[in-house]
């Protein structure tokens, strides 16, 4: 299964002239900011390039999210566009489509079939082997800085775990503290927040409500890391004695990062993926070959190049 990154693949795609094509698209939940991101890129990219674009809630309903494809199906759309609820409906939403014989696209979220979609079905999204790998060993990095080495405790904050993206975050997290130069680092628990940040404000308050402040907080997107640093300054915590990493490089993360609040944040490209996810929908439409895997990489973002980053998320 052949991987490229966005400068040479998307770079193809973003080539092809306008197509006066419908995309019919299903975005997991509009209340998660960086699904909202990912749908502003997609409706950008479909105006630059004069295609219509019909964009649905599936509020994290995996019911509701297969009856929006099979009513794009139903009314003709050239492709379908989802950002999935649920890792495991791949497959059924896969078979919806081929059958139909209009191209599909998964952005973001991988499939759990994804080295068996056929040639009309493709994934645009980001390496999530390098999400939490990067951010991980930044956490890590600081700990040594502040001394820890001798030994630090963490919570790992969860995304939803029907979604492979907060499975390999996790599982690259865990790795990476298991490596010689980061065993230091003992997981107290790992709960999911379901990538709300309400969620993780509460499961933080439980956490210092049934033991002291950890010396580290990893989530797996920066809405979680925002909620438990909510939650450790509401106990009186000095954020200068955790180190708390995301993932995403939302606004919110960066101003929390700007307030010295959030230590490490890993910076994936929404306006890349929502306009690759267009641009690999009108290629497919007009019968053009497109990579099965379309990667747009991570990059780590710090209080050093934060700046670099405010306006691109």
């Amino acid at each position: 299964m052949k991987k490229f990154l966005i400068s040479t693949a998307l770079a193809t795609l973003m080539s092809t002239s306008a197509f006066a094509a419908k995309i019919g698209v299903s975005i997991v939940n509009f209340d998660n900011n960086f699904q909202t991101l990912l749908m502003h890129g997609m409706q950008d990219r479909a105006k630059e390039k004069g295609a219509g674009i019909q964009v649905e809630d599936a509020q994290n309903d995996v019911a509701k999210q297969l009856d929006q494809v099979k009513n794009f199906i139903a009314s003709g759309v050239d492709a379908i566009i989802v950002t999935l609820v649920d890792t495991n409906a791949s497959k059924t939403i896969s078979d919806e489509a081929a059958k139909a014989g209009i191209p599909l696209v998964f952005v973001n979220l991988e499939p759990s079939d994804m080295k068996n979609l056929p040639a009309s079905q493709v994934y645009v999204g980001s390496n999530e082997t390098e999400s939490g790998t990067i951010e991980a060993f930044e956490v890590c990095k600081l700990l040594r800085a502040k001394g820890k080495s001798a030994g630090a405790t963490a919570y790992i904050v969860m995304g939803s775990l029907v979604h492979q993206a907060a499975l390999q975050r996790t599982k690259d997290v865990e790795q990476i503290f298991a490596t010689d130069m980061c065993n230091f680092i003992k997981v107290t628990d790992k709960q999911s927040s379901e990538w709300a940040r309400d969620n993780a404000q509460n499961l933080m308050t439980n956490w210092l409500t049934a033991g002291p402040a950890p010396d580290a907080v990893i989530a797996n997107n920066d809405e979680s890391a925002i909620g438990a640093i909510l939650a450790l300054k509401a106990n009186g915590i000095d954020m200068k004695n955790v180190v708390v990493g995301g993932i995403d490089a939302t606004q919110d993360g960066l101003q929390a990062m700007k307030a010295g609040d959030l230590a490490v944040t890993v910076f994936q490209n929404a306006k890349g993926q929502g306009g690759g996810g267009v641009d690999a929908a009108l290629a497919l439409a007009k019968g053009e070959k497109v990579d099965r895997v379309v990667y747009v990489p991570f990059e780590l973002v710090t209080p050093a190049n934060a700046t670099d980053y405010l306006g691109k998320n």
